[in-house]
């Protein structure tokens, strides 16, 4: 008798290169490590990162492309909506 698992394939780690625009470091961070914020507008939508050198919170603007990358990266999201 063959038996079917319902558990998906293991998926591999997914790494993001950043920097520190303070400390001036590079680095790879994983998705747990970065949050994105999509708003309504270009200068309300980013990510940001604690930079594991110097510890100073980084937020950097997310163009379309760099939303894309990383929501598909697994990078926790939140949607920001203005009131009306």
């Amino acid at each position: 008798m063959s038996v079917m698992s319902d558990f998906a394939a293991p998926v591999e780690a997914v790494f993001f290169k950043a920097a520190c625009p303070d400390c001036r470091a590079r680095f790879e961070l994983d998705a747990d490590a970065l949050r994105l914020a999509i708003g309504g507008s270009r200068r309300t939508t980013f990510y940001s990162f604690t930079c594991p050198e110097c510890g100073n919170a980084v937020r950097k603007p997310a163009g379309e492309r760099i939303v894309e990358l990383l929501t598909r990266g697994g990078v926790r999201t939140l949607r920001l909506h203005s009131a009306l």
